[in-house]
């Protein structure tokens, strides 16, 4: 058994370490009387830039796929320094377009929308200047960005700090005589972003706001919106920020979606993306209903592939990373039957990102999904850990090989609030005694280990509220208790080990060592 605690990771104790400060029997004992790893998460060792903090997407695919893949932000620096963004097929037809649509009476409009901030996670708001700076370059007269504010990759309240960035950005280009500017925004927990098609009401607050120019506030600028909102409430986070349009003089929105346009969904990471490109995309659409909108009316590109499988959208302005023989298939091959359990929240890493980006199941495998709450998680901070664990228990004897991700550490990491972490951890403690108990009932072992830190780390240096993930190390815990136990030690030959190193690890431990050329070596060897 592979279990993911989502978001846990390794710091000193401290008053900001919930990891630390929860009480965790179980954790504690496995940790002090079992084989355990620290691995790196962050940076370079799961393909990303070097001190950029670890996230759920990198760390599912380097656990999957025993490689280390250049891929992320890093991959999207590479296209915009060596300029291949802007000659690959997607932005030529985003471009010429809008050219060919120029000879009317009116400019027709490029629209960017994604996470707004330069969190680096799911996007950054350089690929946007860099990317309006070319536009302009190309002749676009007109630009409308439809902002989805963040405050969880980076500070909870750090807006309007990007707002004002953009803002100063884009005035020469309007000195210069160009139409540019913000025409919507909504926090990303409120609207566009959702995940695992766990609430399409948030895909449609986004869809109405953007394309309709339609939401229950109407400001005449973005600064202006955030200001009435932090009167309101000022402990608002920005990820919960209401949705609204920008309205000029007469009250009409700036910037609705219009036929003819163009559209850029500049996120580079697929979970809070590939909704929004659906509804943009899709001819069937029963979601939600999209008004008099075509997929024909506009040219719609996003920064990346968003479904390997289904290969949505078309235009990408950088085409995706290939990931060849994750785990799940090198394990079917051999004949191995496998179980992936989470719920909504992080089903999609513990199957899609962890079988190397792609929703197709190997022969073999079974995937099963708990529906997470729609409810804010710190209300709910044992979120459905029992879920989980009752229906690991309840199939456990028909799989070798099962995993399972437990969202707490991250999912309530992010709201960065002490007591709510540490019962999600404590959560998650008491599922894990109870996996531990029928593991070895069964004559099984379990590796524990996270994907990224979080809740170790809720305050920051000044020690202001911290919701971002953390670049620490993450635990692999080897809990046995079979006579195996003895038959293994740490492989001291691998250099910097990672979660990239977990793939030949479980390989090894059933015996197996014909794995793929690309992965790494194993956490340990055998005596």
């Amino acid at each position: 058994m592979l279990v993911v605690m989502d978001g846990v990771g390794l710091a000193p104790d401290g008053p900001g370490n919930a990891v630390s400060r929860a009480h965790t029997e179980f954790l504690d004992y496995a940790q002090n009387n079992y084989l355990t790893l620290p691995l790196e998460a962050s940076g370079e060792a799961v393909g990303i830039l070097p001190g950029d903090m670890g996230n759920s997407e990198v760390g599912h695919n380097a656990l999957g796929s025993g490689q280390i893949i250049r891929q992320g932000i890093a991959k999207i620096e590479d296209d915009f320094s060596t300029g291949r963004v802007f000659s690959s097929p997607a932005w030529r037809k985003v471009i010429d377009h809008l050219a060919r649509k120029a000879t009317l009476s009116r400019p027709h409009t490029l629209h960017f929308s994604g996470i707004f901030s330069d969190g680096n996670v799911h996007s950054s708001i350089s690929h946007l200047e860099k990317m309006i700076f070319e536009a302009d370059r190309e002749g676009i007269e007109k630009i409308r960005v439809h902002c989805v504010f963040d405050g969880r990759d980076v500070p909870p309240q750090s807006e309007p700090k990007f707002i004002d960035r953009l803002e100063q950005f884009l005035a020469p280009f309007n000195k210069a005589g160009r139409d540019y500017r913000i025409a919507s925004g909504a926090g990303r927990m409120t609207a566009v972003a959702d995940r695992y098609e766990n609430d399409w009401a948030m895909v449609k607050t986004g869809w109405d706001m953007i394309v309709h120019g339609q939401a229950d506030h109407e400001f005449t600028s973005a600064r202006a919106a955030i200001e009435f909102f932090r009167e309101q409430d000022p402990s608002v986070q920005d990820q919960y920020l209401p949705a609204f349009v920008v309205v000029d003089e007469s009250g009409a929105p700036v910037g609705p979606v219009e036929k003819g346009d163009s559209f850029i969904y500049f996120d580079f990471r697929a979970d809070r993306a590939i909704e929004i490109a659906m509804a943009f995309t899709y001819r069937d659409f029963p979601q939600f209903d999209r008004g008099d909108y075509s997929p024909d009316d506009i040219i719609f590109a996003g920064m990346t592939e968003y479904n390997s499988d289904t290969h949505v959208p078309e235009l990408q302005l950088v085409p995706p990373v290939e990931i060849k023989h994750p785990l799940n298939r090198f394990l079917s091959k051999k004949g191995l039957t496998q179980l992936a359990v989470s719920e909504t929240v992080k089903f999609g890493h513990i199957t899609y990102y962890f079988n190397g980006n792609s929703y197709d199941k190997a022969p073999g495998e079974t995937q099963l999904k708990i529906e997470s709450d729609t409810l804010p998680f710190n209300t709910r901070p044992w979120m459905k850990s029992a879920e989980i664990t009752d229906a690991v228990l309840a199939n456990l004897e028909k799989y070798r090989f099962v995993r399972l991700n437990f969202p707490g550490g991250d999912m309530v990491g992010h709201f960065a609030e002490f007591e709510p972490t540490v019962t999600a951890l404590e959560a998650i403690d008491l599922q894990l005694s109870r996996l531990a108990k029928k593991v070895d009932e069964l004559g099984g072992m379990m590796i524990i280990t996270a994907d990224h830190g979080n809740a170790e780390e809720l305050l920051d240096a000044k020690g202001e509220p911290k919701t971002s993930h953390s670049t620490n190390k993450v635990p692999c815990i080897f809990y046995d208790n079979t006579k195996n136990r003895a038959s293994y030690i740490p492989n001291g030959s691998v250099k910097d080990p990672g979660l990239s190193n977990v793939a030949a690890t479980i390989a090894t431990l059933f015996g197996f060592t014909d794995f793929p050329l690309e992965w790494r070596d194993s956490l340990i060897m055998i005596k």
